[in-house]
């Protein structure tokens, strides 16, 4: 029997539908194979807490060697902040304006607060925003390696270090995002030689203008295999990981048994011929996926949702023994976790057995700007 179904097997009867239930011993395995994998290659792990946005996973992955955090916006990182976590980085190119200025200038006295930039406009308005004090606050200039997101040119970050540190703030290094690594198997591995690339000509260019790189910091799950390059690369990003998740399993970034977090679901209707209703809709997973590689995966099965409404997960049935009548329980695996956390106030956390059973608020939830 699959690990999972084993586990809501045993918690069944102590759990209501739709649940995000966490192996907490799948997730520790996790936590420490990836803070190994960065301490062979003589690399800090900074994780991306948007993920879990779990105060008590933060603080394991901080116990285990992390040397702070990742944020992706001002409130996650308060969330944080208050819970005693002192090294930051906000890692999105914020724009300090109304309560975030007063905001952002609370975040820098409590903790060692860096925060991403690219572009002059928005270097202009964190330094007005920390006032006379602007050696406060850190930066780290984002650079695009292929992703075509947010990221100025690899060679234009000096220029940027540069007008930094003509209004006081400090420029600390340069980051990206090597996000088209997620196209497929083959272009993780692409993606990471782009990733060093952009990451090398950004820290000539720190050089060229006086500006040494403390911190180059690179992601994200689906590359961190491929991110070794200790000669460039300080930092790992990486927030999948934690949980793992269907879309890392179809790159080769996790191993199923690797998965510590599903939504247990319950099959509420199977009036249609071959086809079952389970209460997990895109409330609890969100709407990634499509039709070819389904929006949620029966773990242990070939079975796929193929729709999600809101409150409603369309299950066919495929050929075989699967056949999970009215009332059955069943481990519904996401292709995307991060959006998973954002439907619950807690996550169920029991280990690989089902026997233990704690609840772990989502702290951060709820907090997006």
């Amino acid at each position: 029997m699959n690990q999972l179904q084993r586990a809501l097997d045993a918690l069944v009867e102590r759990i209501d539908t739709p649940a995000p239930i966490v192996l907490v011993d799948v997730m520790q395995g996790n936590i420490d194979r990836m803070q190994g994998f960065a301490d062979q290659h003589n690399i800090k792990v900074r994780p991306h807490v948007k993920t879990h946005k779990c105060v008590e996973i933060g603080r394991r992955q901080i116990e285990a060697g992390a040397v702070g955090i990742t944020a992706g916006n001002v409130g996650e990182a308060e969330v944080f902040a208050a819970a005693g976590f002192d090294d930051i980085f906000l890692a999105y190119p914020i724009w300090a304006a109304g309560s975030k200025k007063p905001r952002i200038r609370r975040l820098a006295e409590s903790a060692r607060l860096r925060v991403g930039v690219d572009n002059v406009a928005a270097i202009e308005a964190l330094a007005d925003t920390m006032g006379d004090e602007p050696d406060r606050l850190q930066v780290v200039i984002e650079v695009d390696c292929g992703a075509r997101r947010s990221g100025a040119p690899p060679e234009l970050a000096g220029d940027l270090a540069l007008a930094a540190r003509k209004r006081g703030l400090v420029p600390a290094g340069v980051f990206t995002y090597p996000g088209h690594g997620c196209l497929g198997r083959d272009a993780r591995q692409r993606a990471a030689q782009d990733q060093e690339a952009a990451l090398t000509t950004a820290v000539r260019s720190l050089e060229g203008v006086g500006v040494t790189a403390e911190v180059v910091s690179a992601g994200s799950t689906p590359t961190v295999e491929f991110s070794t390059s200790s000669s460039v690369i300080t930092e790992i990003r990486p927030g999948e990981y934690v949980f793992g998740d269907l879309n890392n399993a179809r790159l080769g970034a996790c191993a199923e048994d690797q998965i510590a977090l599903f939504v247990a679901g319950t099959v509420v209707s199977d009036w249609v011929p071959d086809q079952v209703i389970v209460d997990v809709g895109n409330k609890a997973l969100s709407k990634e996926g499509s039709p070819e590689i389904g929006y949620g995966g029966i773990a242990g099965t070939r079975a796929v949702l193929s729709k999600v409404n809101e409150y409603h997960g369309f299950l066919p049935l495929p050929d075989g023994d699967f056949r999970p009548s009215v009332g059955s329980v069943v481990p519904v695996v996401p292709n995307h976790v991060c959006p998973v956390v954002l439907g619950f106030e807690e996550l169920i956390v029991t280990d690989s057995t089902g026997t233990s059973l704690e609840r772990w608020p989502v702290d951060a939830r709820g907090f997006l700007n």
